[in-house]
């Protein structure tokens, strides 16, 4: 979400930028603790993400998720409901990024409550879903959004600041969240692999990121996983993005309405450690990437950096700000501004960005590590390595289309061999040497195994020309083998 980037004001003066962004945090956590969406464990995400969640909420009357549950929940009539609707259109009017569009929203909201329906709406909770709905059904903006907000929870906008022990706890809850940088990791192949699930504010997370980016340098290929990344800051998008360009290049824009004015963005020309100017990018995409983790795939995409794996994601390009009509206790969300690409002159606003390869985002790390492994394995010449990338690739295959074998055929392959143990247990084929663990074999055709849980090691049965299994060799990751016969 890019509202932080340009500031929000509050109360009764104007509070710093970091000011600004603590108080948002806190509002953010008050009204999802007060609502019923503990299952998704939101008051430990940072805050960044909770405004994400906050705009990309179902709002229909009938949705599970009832933002607020407060008993200051207001009945209304239709004069209170005239009063919204012209808070509401004024505020679209003058701040909204399509002023065309804010106009035919106007027309519509008003038509909608000349018709009368609104009429049997007189729970302010419910017109203000409604209210969303009807904004939606125009604009299609996945960042528009009216809600009910309580007595309570005006009187913190109304606050100037937060004490020193806030900021603290806040920013020691971002610290424990690593900045969402969930995992950093080598997978087989020498692939870098990034679980992101937000974009931080640079000034905090900055080292976490330098580091993360440090570990992975020489790494072959990297993987972002943004499956689970609802949004963030463009100031790391920046940085991460610094890491792959020698020279300076133009990632994005935002133009901003109200001003008239446009707000470039570029990598970085000096960076902590060194560039990874060659190493391929891949991008891991779901319907619930969104708002910044979909400018930073989108970046990746039009330059040519990226390849992106998985699905469509869920089309947010605008920042906000938060509109507060007190009086009525109602805010809003408010798009101020769009995203502008310098190689494409738009953005993802309403269509997400399509990935190049287009899978089930269940399957996109399995995809994407084997398309990385298939990519290096045609570009080598060492045959060492060759048969490392190959040994990675055949295993990375039998996941992505396993082979079954009946459990009646499974029986064939058990008995003794040497040392080697193998058996049928519960439908499934499981392999033990003496005094080590036992370990589920996977099927690989052509009589071979992979040990669920031992990604160095393999086994081949030989058969002979009656069919009997006579022989079990164990194969190794650097090529060489054992064997043993198998006991009669």
């Amino acid at each position: 979400m890019y509202g932080y980037k340009y500031g929000i004001g509050f109360g009764k003066r104007q509070l710093t930028l970091k000011e600004r962004k603590e108080l948002m945090c806190s509002i953010l956590r008050d009204i999802f603790k007060k609502s019923n969406l503990g299952n998704i464990q939101s008051l430990k995400l940072p805050c960044i993400l909770l405004i994400a969640l906050l705009v990309s909420l179902p709002t229909s009357a009938e949705s599970q998720t009832k933002l607020v549950q407060d008993k200051q929940d207001r009945t209304i009539d239709s004069k209170t409901q005239a009063e919204v609707i012209d808070s509401v259109t004024q505020a679209l009017n003058e701040v909204y990024v399509f002023p065309d569009v804010a106009k035919k929203m106007e027309k519509h909201l008003r038509s909608q409550y000349k018709k009368k329906k609104y009429e049997d709406l007189t729970n302010l909770r419910e017109f203000t879903q409604k209210l969303s709905e009807d904004l939606h059904q125009i604009s299609n903006d996945k960042h528009l959004r009216v809600r009910f907000m309580s007595d309570e929870m005006l009187a913190q906008f109304e606050g100037d600041t937060l004490t020193d022990e806030e900021k603290q706890r806040q920013l020691e809850q971002r610290r424990r969240d690593n900045f969402c940088f969930k995992e950093v990791k080598l997978l087989d192949g020498n692939i870098g692999y990034i679980d992101l699930r937000c974009f931080s504010e640079a000034t905090d997370a900055g080292p976490t990121a330098v580091a993360a980016m440090n570990f992975l340098a020489y790494a072959d290929a990297i993987i972002f996983d943004l499956r689970q990344n609802g949004g963030g800051s463009p100031s790391m998008i920046q940085l991460i993005s610094s890491y792959f360009f020698e020279e300076p290049v133009h990632l994005n824009s935002f133009y901003i309405r109200k001003s008239d004015s446009t707000k470039q963005f570029w990598t970085q020309s000096h960076v902590q450690g060194p560039r990874m100017t060659d190493v391929d990018i891949y991008v891991l995409t779901s319907n619930y990437t969104f708002s910044g983790a979909e400018e930073f795939t989108y970046n990746l995409k039009n330059l040519e950096r990226a390849t992106i794996i998985g699905e469509t994601t869920g089309g947010g390009a605008h920042p906000i700000d938060i509109k507060v009509f007190a009086n009525l206790n109602v805010g809003m969300t408010l798009p101020f501004g769009r995203a502008v690409n310098p190689i494409t002159g738009t953005n993802w606003e309403g269509t997400g960005v399509t990935p190049h390869i287009e899978v089930a985002q269940e399957e996109a790390l399995d995809v994407a590590h084997l398309e990385a492994l298939n990519k290096l394995l045609g570009k080598g010449k060492d045959p060492d390595r060759q048969a490392q990338l190959e040994w990675t690739i055949d295993g990375i295959q039998v996941k992505l289309n396993p082979v079954t074998i009946e459990v009646s055929e499974l029986k064939a392959y058990a008995g003794q061999y040497g040392p080697r143990k193998v058996w049928v247990e519960g439908g499934n084929l499981y392999y033990q040497r003496e005094n080590r663990p036992r370990y589920k074999l996977i099927p690989m055709g052509n009589h071979r195994f992979m040990l669920d849980g031992l990604d160095n090691f393999r086994i081949q049965f030989i058969v002979d020309d009656n069919g009997e299994v006579t022989e079990l060799i164990g194969q190794y990751d650097d090529g060489h083998t054992d064997s043993h016969k198998r006991n009669r």
